[in-house]
């Protein structure tokens, strides 16, 4: 760790970000640091009674063109990039007057930040586009050998606990990991303007080629604005798990730097998540959060092995558990309320792998802790995902916008000659929702906030009703059902005519669409068509 040790005599000090700065610079002046600061940051130091030297009086020049020219001099940067050990490079420092710079500590403009604002214009955003910020970054970095750069405030703690170990110098270790910290940094500052660009540059492409606004002729074919050109996903390990989805592979999590969703929840209770855990409470959370009201999920190799709403989060648990107790067993529970005690006395009657919630109140947590095998997961509140969705295929990627689409009354159009009553409309909206969460091909029986039973995955739709009518622990008869794509053929409206249900709602959509609501009226059956197909792979 000794190896290179490099006294810190001299530092640069240019920071958007002034978190930590006042605090980190008196660090730097009680190792004898001289200072060497621009604009803002120079007048947050002396502000704070820290002596700092400003970069025009290194450079001999002033900061121009509102800020755009300052740190852009030879004195600057070849200060950054001699070698020390260099005798041609210490001559030239000498030749030109130029002073080696030991440490500069920089985060860049907001430019992310920037787009987050409302109404904000071109040139507001292209004014956060930093230019010397990250020259500087990448000239000390280039030099790690001789030089420190630290681009974020959350080292500033390590760097000065460092500095105390080694008496002012940092080790040649520490200097290379701050610079791949850095080319990390800057390497994403520029996709974040390259990606701004390209996007805006599609945008325009759209409305003044295509004239989309007006042109009601348009096909999305030729919409380039949903989707980027390129993609840059810059993921972090923040964590390896015992193994994969089978015991012989290898597997790890990775944070995208989203917020909410299963990857950030807290474990506050019981074994590790396992992969499997991971992908299964993701399906269970992603489906509670399509509900207003009080829901719970249980999920079994990502498909609903009931869900339940209720007046209480009691309720909408015991509701989700009676479609199928036997599956519920080593099941993924999901809610979207707070979990009370009572509900938690509820889960522990039958062995439960994982619980994730929004929160727990005290005496939850005792009961649930108190099942050593039961992971339990804090999610905070819940979120729909959005954004874009990503499968990895061979050689590449396949890449969508989420499923977000929510149906309500307005939304259905009755097909048939029997309308449904309020009652069939609440459980066909229901059973709607949890069959945008089940693989496909999916089939959903259920009454008016509870599952009845699920035909998932199966190869034919045909299948899948049969599956979910011979699967049902409750009563079919009476029950509605739900498809996530159209009904090929009149077979399956037969076959859940025979089990007594009164309502379908599907997207409708085939060619023989006529003879599915011939079928569903010759049955007395109310049905729906959404326009709309929810797929699930």
């Amino acid at each position: 760790m000794t190896e290179g040790l490099r006294r810190i005599r001299r530092a640069l000090l240019s920071v958007s970000d002034k978190t930590g700065l006042v605090e980190f610079a008196r660090e730097l002046r009680g190792f004898d640091v001289e200072l060497i600061s621009t604009g803002g940051t120079a007048k947050a130091l002396r502000g704070a009674g820290i002596e700092v030297r400003d970069v025009s009086d290194v450079t001999g020049f002033p900061e121009m063109m509102d800020g755009r020219i300052k740190t852009l001099h030879p004195r600057i940067h070849g200060g950054l990039l001699a070698l020390r050990d260099n005798a041609e490079h210490v001559a030239a420092l000498d030749e030109h007057g130029i002073e080696p710079i030991d440490m500069v500590v920089i985060n860049l403009y907001p430019f992310k930040e920037t787009l987050t604002r409302q109404g904000v214009t071109l040139e507001e955003t292209i004014e956060q586009i930093d230019i010397g910020g990250p020259a500087m970054i990448r000239s000390a970095a280039k030099n790690f050998r001789d030089v420190a750069v630290v681009v974020s405030p959350t080292s500033y703690p390590e760097i000065t606990d460092l500095m105390q170990h080694f008496n002012g110098s940092l080790p040649l270790k520490v200097r290379e990991e701050l610079a791949c910290n850095a080319f990390l940094e800057t390497s994403i500052y520029d996709e974040a303007i390259a990606e701004y660009l390209h996007d805006r540059q599609a945008r325009i492409f759209v409305e003044e080629v295509y004239d989309l606004a007006s042109n009601s002729n348009a096909t999305s074919e030729n919409d380039s604005s949903g989707l980027p050109q390129i993609i840059h996903l810059r993921l972090t390990r923040i964590g390896h798990l015992r193994y994969g989805e089978n015991p012989h592979q290898q597997a790890a999590i990775y944070y995208s730097g989203d917020e909410g969703g299963v990857t950030q929840a807290e474990l506050l209770s019981g074994k590790e998540m396992s992969f499997n855990n991971y992908i299964d409470a993701d399906a269970a959370w992603q489906l509670v959060c399509d509900f207003d009201e009080t829901a719970c999920a249980i999920i079994k190799h990502m498909n609903p092995a009931g869900v339940g709403t209720g007046a209480s989060v009691e309720e909408a648990y015991r509701r989700a558990l009676a479609t199928d107790p036997v599956s519920a067993f080593g099941g993924i529970v999901a809610f979207n309320q707070k979990v009370d005690e009572a509900a938690a006395r509820a889960m522990t009657e039958i062995f439960t792998e994982v619980v994730i919630a929004p929160d727990y109140d005290e005496m939850a947590l005792e009961v649930l802790r108190a099942k050593k095998n039961l992971r339990v997961l804090r999610s905070g509140e819940p979120h729909r995902a959005e954004g874009l969705e990503y499968k990895t295929i061979t050689g590449g990627m396949l890449v969508q916008t989420r499923d977000t689409h929510r149906l309500s009354p307005a939304d259905l159009k009755v097909v048939t000659e029997r309308i449904p009553t309020d009652e069939e409309t609440r459980a066909l909206l229901f059973a709607w929702t949890v069959c945008k969460h089940t693989k496909s091909n999916a089939i959903v029986y259920a009454r008016d906030g509870q599952t009845i039973g699920v035909g998932a995955g199966q190869m034919s739709r045909v299948d899948s009703v049969k599956l979910g009518a011979s699967r049902a622990q409750l009563e079919v008869k009476g029950s509605v059902l739900a498809s996530d794509a159209f009904f090929p053929f009149r077979d399956g409206i037969d076959e859940a005519a025979r089990h007594g249900i009164t309502a379908i709602i599907q997207p409708g959509g085939s060619v023989r669409d006529q003879e599915v609501i011939d079928a569903a009226n010759e049955q007395n059956l109310a049905m729906v068509f959404t326009g709309i197909r929810h797929f699930k792979h």
